[in-house]
């Protein structure tokens, strides 16, 4: 324990808790804080002026990051027929109908995204309790419920993010390794931010993006300045 807190406030060594950084400055301090053995994830939070709760103020979707996010993404297809074989061939790791809906009943769940034919809903309906809390359950505002499977797939395997604002009001994402460029970080949080301002919902008051922060996996929180991050 006292090995894990020395290695804490080394992290956090260096970075003001109460200054707010510009986007570039603070990717540079992710970076340079990132002290794992493995490839760390580089994460970014936003807190949002909405909430939730009300149907006018959700925001979710999906954004593809320019650089990919450096992790390797199981996905899941229900479909049948043709559609299963296109499914394959464009790469999902486990295609199937009523014998994957046994699978996740069982407990089973080795995938981080899941698509399906609008006819399979039906089944999939089934699934809510398990997929719903695990922001798993496919949606066609997202493009997880959809006959183009082949392109679903490949956009799932080449940097998809699916984004969802929580009860908070907090929207957060894996958008990059530390392995990465500063510029290919930037470019993908640029991407990203993009794309949560362009869904900002018709009952938002207010301000809209109220706080942004970068960090990765094992890494302390930097404050961004909204303004240099959208």
């Amino acid at each position: 324990m006292a090995k894990i807190a020395k290695k804490v406030a080394a992290g956090r060594e260096g970075i003001d808790r109460n200054k707010l950084y510009t986007l570039d400055a603070a990717v540079k301090l992710v970076k340079s804080k990132a002290s794992a053995k493995f490839d760390e994830t580089v994460e970014i939070a936003m807190n949002l002026g909405v909430d939730p709760r009300h149907a006018d103020q959700m925001v979710r979707g999906v954004v593809s990051l320019p650089n990919g996010t450096g992790k390797t993404v199981r996905v899941a297809v229900f479909a049948r027929g043709a559609k299963a074989d296109e499914a394959k061939a464009a790469g999902a790791d486990i295609v199937g109908a009523e014998d994957l809906l046994e699978i996740i009943q069982g407990g089973k769940l080795d995938f981080d995204r899941c698509i399906a034919t609008p006819d399979m809903m039906p089944l999939v309906g089934r699934l809510g309790k398990i997929l719903g809390p695990r922001n798993l359950m496919p949606n066609p505002k997202v493009g997880t419920v959809t006959m183009d499977v082949k392109g679903a797939v490949g956009a799932a395997k080449g940097g998809a993010v699916e984004y969802r604002v929580e009860k908070a009001g907090i929207i957060h994402a894996g958008i990059g390794k530390v392995s990465f460029s500063e510029e290919a970080l930037l470019q993908n949080i640029k991407a990203f931010t993009d794309a949560v301002v362009k869904s900002k919902p018709a009952g938002a008051k207010g301000t809209y993006v109220k706080r942004v922060s970068v960090s990765s996996t094992m890494g302390p929180g930097v404050h961004v300045e909204p303004s240099s991050a959208i």
